[in-house]
C-alpha cells in the first residue's frame, strides 16, 4: 500500500518537530524567527521527499537544518560567540547513531584493516598513500622508486582485491602469527 506523501510527512517529520524546535532555538540567534525557519526546513523536506523519501527521514530533516542555518549565518554574516563556539554540538547527526550501527561500523573497520594488511606489501604501500595519504600519482611514483604506470596498476589492483573480498567471494585465511598476502605478487610487488 502506497503511503501519501502527506501521511509520511507527518509520521517521519512532524513527529520530531519539539527537537528540531529545540535545535533551531540553540542553533538561531533570534528567536523570534524560529517558526518561519521551520517552516522554511518543512518547505525544504517536503519538497526533496516529493522526488524520493530519504531513508534515515530524522538524519534528513536534521542535516536540511543544519545547512539551512548555516546558510542563512553566511549569507546574514551574523556571527555570534556563542553560536560559533557551538555549531558542532548542535551536529545532532553524531548524537543519533545507534550503539548497533557504531558496533557494525567498527565491525567493518576492523574486516577493512585486516584485508588492507593482507594486500601485497608495495601494493598496500601505493593504495595508502594514494587513496589515504591523498598523495600525486608522481610523487608516489618518485617516494617508492617506481613509475607512474605501476601506481596505477597498484592502486586498481589493491581497490580490485579489497572489493573482491568484500563483495565477492574471496576468504581471509589469516591465522595468528601467519599472514598470508590476499594475492601473489612478482619480486616488485606487483600482480602481472
Amino acid at each position: 500500500m502506497d503511503e501519501t506523501l502527506e501521511h509520511w510527512f507527518l509520521r517521519e517529520i512532524v513527529a520530531h518537530e519539539a527537537a528540531l524546535m529545540r535545535y533551531i532555538s540553540r542553533a538561531w540567534p533570534d528567536r523570534n524567527e524560529a517558526h518561519d525557519i521551520r517552516q522554511e526546513i518543512y518547505t525544504k523536506v517536503f519538497e526533496a521527499a516529493a522526488a524520493v523519501r530519504p531513508t534515515l527521514p530524522r538524519q534528513f530533516l536534521f542535516t536540511i537544518a543544519r545547512n539551512l542555518i548555516l546558510d542563512k549565518l553566511r549569507h546574514g554574516k551574523i556571527v555570534s560567540i556563542e553560536l560559533h563556539g557551538d555549531l558542532e554540538s548542535l551536529n545532532v547527526l553524531i548524537d543519533t547513531v545507534s550503539p548497533e550501527r557504531m558496533f557494525g561500523a567498527r565491525q567493518e573497520l576492523r574486516r577493512l584493516t585486516r584485508a588492507f594488511q593482507l594486500l601485497p606489501p608495495l601494493c598496500r604501500e601505493i593504495v595508502w598513500r594514494r587513496k589515504v595519504e591523498e598523495l600525486p600519482q608522481k610523487e608516489v611514483a618518485s617516494l617508492l622508486g617506481i613509475n607512474e604506470r605501476a601506481v596505477e596498476r597498484g592502486v586498481a589492483r589493491g581497490i580490485r582485491l579489497l572489493s573482491e573480498y568484500f563483495y565477492g567471494n574471496r576468504v581471509l585465511t589469516e591465522s595468528p602469527g601467519d599472514r598470508q598476502p590476499i594475492a601473489d605478487e612478482d619480486e616488485h610487488g606487483m600482480h602481472s
